[in-house]
């Protein structure tokens, strides 16, 4: 499925609500939980960033220690 910028708004405002179900063009889904909803969030912003060229920001962070 090709997700569009609108799919991506309407999970952005899903989560700002606290909403479980989200209403895309003609059909609406009802997730199970928010860590759902996030995922899907990752899930489409990697497929948008992807549709355009640009690459997610992704960084690690090392820990270090003497001894």
């Amino acid at each position: 499925m090709a997700w569009v910028q609108s799919d991506l708004d309407a999970i952005d405002k899903a989560i700002a609500s606290g909403e479980l179900t989200v209403h895309f063009a003609d059909r609406s889904v009802t997730y199970r939980s928010l860590d759902e909803l996030l995922r899907i969030r990752a899930l489409i912003m990697d497929n948008l960033q992807s549709q355009t060229g640009t690459t997610p920001e992704r960084f690690s962070l090392a820990r270090t220690s003497k001894g």
